[in-house]
């Protein structure tokens, strides 16, 4: 088996549904708060069902100069139209996007990290400038 970096998709939001899509300031202030908004399917859009979704979002910042990345959280979707009366007959689906805020000290990069319950592990980021 090779490195999970073998199995993490990679593209163009624009053109593959299952690319999570960062929105931040590309510059911010050093300690000012600043939110961000992930998402999946901003262009083309993901499926929402029971048997095809979003799982998880996941989204991280690695300062540059540290070893390691932070992990700024990890959200789960958890409701796809299941019921008792099955598959996609439920009342209630979530929406594979999240807004969260942050602040740093340092200039860094975004990952952010989908997972589709099919078609697996899909990866973006973007780069902050503090100034």
């Amino acid at each position: 088996m090779g490195s999970l970096n073998d199995v993490i998709g990679k593209a163009d939001w624009k053109t593959e549904k299952h690319v999570p899509v960062i929105e931040c300031p590309s510059e911010v202030k050093a300690d000012a708060m600043f939110d961000i908004k992930v998402s999946v399917g901003k262009e083309i859009a993901h499926p929402n069902t029971t048997a095809h979704h979003i799982t998880w979002i996941a989204l991280y910042f690695h300062a540059d100069g540290e070893k390691f990345a932070h992990q700024i959280g990890r959200y789960d979707f958890m409701a796809h139209g299941e019921a008792v009366e099955g598959a996609d007959a439920g009342p209630v689906h979530t929406h594979h996007q999240v807004i969260t805020t942050m602040a740093t000290k340092k200039s860094g990069k975004l990952l952010a990290v989908s997972m589709c319950n099919i078609h697996g592990l899909w990866q973006n980021e973007k780069d902050v400038r503090v100034t």
